[in-house]
């Protein structure tokens, strides 16, 4: 049996994973955090070390985490300011987006798998421009500046016989764009954030790393070019659902701890290849793109 590790993308709970371990010690790392609006929550997590980047498991760089609570409800207004504090705090991170720029948009996932079919969905409501600025200018948006936005949804390896990010470079080679933004659906680590989180990032992402599935890197360093990426948690490890359990049993009883320590030593494999998503999944992601797509589309929107 192999001792139980609990898997997360989200840079927020490793920085609170690595906070319990070492009693709030945390050197390499600066945390802000405060409230946009009721109930939503933005904490910025900034690892500066690569000391701190190894005790956390991510690199360095900067990480915006969104927490919205009642993100998974469809009021369409509320999404909409959502939706327009994530335009904020994307323009944040995207390199010298005052000026023009080529910016190719990419949609990870598999269509066919609807709790990772987040980046599939958010391309198919983006607003593309590229190919009618290159063929009538933009006089053809009656705008006096624009970004040329292509997108691309490269599918799975299991489908077309190649790395995501092989399919990514050629692309890149082609197209030559100035910037890349990533969307893919995210693995938590506490189920109240299902759902209900958005992180964005400037150090790229490791494709399929939070289930295990390790993908080559979409990063600067691979890619040539800087990598934002946006994801959302839509799955959960179903070891850690058992493991909380078990954590708060083992606050009330003697038992619990006995349990909770036997769990994470002796952890069943087969718990590492089930992952648990929401009941209404199919609902929740056509939402979620759909708010994601607007906050890409606002903060590449050069005249809002």
């Amino acid at each position: 049996m192999q001792q139980f590790q609990i898997r997360t993308d989200l840079a927020l709970e490793a920085t609170e994973s690595v906070k319990k371990k070492e009693a709030g010690q945390l050197r390499g790392v600066s945390i802000e955090e405060y409230d946009v609006m009721e109930d939503v929550h933005i904490s910025k997590v900034v690892i500066m070390s690569k000391n701190a980047a190894k005790s956390m498991g991510k690199p360095t760089g900067t990480y915006i985490t969104l927490e919205a609570p009642d993100l998974q409800e469809s009021d369409e207004d509320y999404h909409r300011e959502i939706s327009e504090e994530l335009a904020k705090q994307l323009r944040s991170v995207l390199p010298d987006i005052g000026n023009e720029k080529s910016i190719l948009v990419v949609g990870l996932g598999n269509r066919d798998v609807t709790a990772d079919a987040l980046g599939p969905s958010t391309v198919d409501n983006l607003f593309i421009t590229r190919h009618i600025i290159r063929e009538y200018g933009k006089q053809a948006y009656h705008a006096s500046k624009m970004h040329q936005i292509s997108a691309l949804v490269p599918g799975v390896m299991a489908k077309t016989g190649m790395e995501t990010a092989e399919i990514i470079k050629g692309v890149i080679k082609v197209t030559e764009p100035d910037i890349v933004i990533v969307i893919d659906a995210l693995a938590a680590r506490s189920v109240k954030r299902l759902n209900r989180t958005v992180q964005i990032t400037d150090t790229g992402i490791h494709p399929g790393s939070g289930v295990g599935n390790h993908r080559n890197a979409l990063t600067k360093e691979s890619l040539g070019i800087p990598v934002i990426a946006i994801g959302i948690p839509m799955v959960v490890d179903a070891g850690t659902i058992v493991c909380d359990a078990l954590e708060k049993l083992s606050q009330e009883y003697d038992e619990g701890k006995a349990s909770l320590d036997y769990f994470r030593n002796n952890a069943d494999t087969q718990l590492h290849n089930m992952y648990v998503t929401a009941k209404n999944i199919d609902e929740t992601t056509k939402r979620l793109s759909f708010t994601l797509s607007e906050a890409i589309n606002i903060a590449l929107d050069m005249e809002a």
